[in-house]
């Protein structure tokens, strides 16, 4: 690919036409996480949260994330998602949580967006649930690791995993 789709010939912005793309099964596989200080991983960890369990309710943030996309991205194409499994998963070592999706759909376009809007959402929520008690914790690392469908095919990040 040698030119940005998302602009028509007279350089102005345009919602890219898929009505001629075949509907194909696409798959997005993006990942993050967020650093934070030791004591506010335990009391996530610790269900001690006056607000509730932190993780759960950052899962469903980050599938409804996933399912608004269109609503946040100008030129994204709404899309029938399919599946959205998104995990949480802490890491004591690194004082963080790491947040991993997934989201399929069988259309026109892909879901790397609704994937990566996904984790953000769901790390933005853990961020807006835990900033009373540690307001410099720190979201970093948010990536595409695979996609699958369509025209471009397969792709898969080369560099392992932070």
């Amino acid at each position: 690919m040698n030119r940005l789709t998302h602009f028509n010939a007279a350089g102005h912005a345009h919602m890219v036409d898929v009505a001629q793309k075949a509907v194909t099964h696409r798959l997005a596989i993006t990942e993050g996480r967020i650093l934070m200080q030791p004591e506010t991983l335990q009391l996530i960890l610790s269900g001690g949260h006056k607000k509730g369990d932190v993780l759960g309710i950052a899962r469903i943030a980050g599938i409804m994330g996933a399912k608004k996309t269109a609503d946040l991205v100008p030129l994204c194409h709404p899309l029938n998602i399919t599946h959205v499994d998104l995990e949480l998963q802490p890491c004591p070592e690194e004082n963080a949580v790491y947040c991993r999706a997934r989201v399929e759909t069988d259309d026109r376009t892909g879901v790397e967006m609704e994937a990566l809007t996904a984790v953000q959402i769901a790390l933005l929520t853990v961020y807006d649930m835990c900033k009373a008690v540690d307001r410099g914790m720190t979201i970093e690392g948010v990536r595409l690791v695979e996609k699958a469908g369509g025209k471009s095919g397969h792709w898969h990040r080369a560099t392992p995993p932070e």
